[in-house]
């Protein structure tokens, strides 16, 4: 399927083309090809690799990407909100309100998708879901990563005590509105584009008439 996007900053010179929808065909050449590739880092949560590459039209350069293992996002849905959890992120020096959301632990014995989300949820708030309901998997930034983020709707939440990681000292948890989740949104408070993803997943599901917030 091809759909013509209609772009009205478009020229007549042409350089804007039809958007295609399709999904690649399996066992379809690659548009670009890995000649060769190492790894210039790695710890225990990412790697860094270098390939060399050769583009479709034979020109060569070089391509950094970085590997991380897929993680699963929860929403955690109650009485008209959504809970959120906050700390601080180093890469960007600040404090961010975010989805609980986190990858099994390197050496850990592993698990579904929907063992993770489980795990995690009770790990940074302490919920236990009685309900999950798989949202949808999205890459995190398909420019420069090979993650992918598996997207949950968690309802039926009953409390707990919190197991929280040494990587997550000072992370707390709060419930908030839905309205004042998408104003922490809009005035800065929430930055993490996943958690933005999982919540666009959760509104094409409610538009689509698949579920109902409690």
């Amino acid at each position: 399927m091809m759909v013509d996007a209609i772009n009205p900053l478009a020229t007549t010179t042409g350089q804007n083309g039809a958007v295609h929808t399709e999904a690649a065909e399996a066992g379809a050449e690659p548009e670009i090809r890995t000649l060769s590739s190492r790894v210039v880092y790695a710890d225990d949560w990412t790697r860094l690799r270098r390939d060399e590459i050769e583009r479709s039209d034979g020109s060569k350069g070089t391509y950094a990407v970085v590997e991380r293992d897929n993680f699963a996002l929860i929403v955690p849905a109650a009485n008209g909100g959504f809970y959120l959890v906050e700390e601080y992120r180093h890469p960007l020096g600040r404090r961010g309100w975010s989805f609980p959301q986190g990858s099994f632990p390197k050496g850990g014995k592993g698990g579904t998708s929907e063992e993770l989300a489980r795990t995690e949820l009770a790990q940074e708030t302490g919920l236990r879901a009685g309900r999950l309901v798989p949202l949808g998997t999205l890459a995190v930034a398909h420019g420069m990563s090979s993650q992918y983020g598996e997207h949950w709707l968690a309802t039926g939440l009953t409390q707990g005590p919190t197991d929280l990681e040494p990587e997550e000292l000072g992370l707390r948890h709060a419930w908030v509105r839905r309205a004042s989740f998408e104003a922490m949104i809009r005035d800065g408070r929430i930055v993490d584009d996943s958690s933005l993803a999982g919540y666009a997943l959760l509104l094409l599901a409610e538009r689509r008439g698949d579920i109902t917030l409690p």
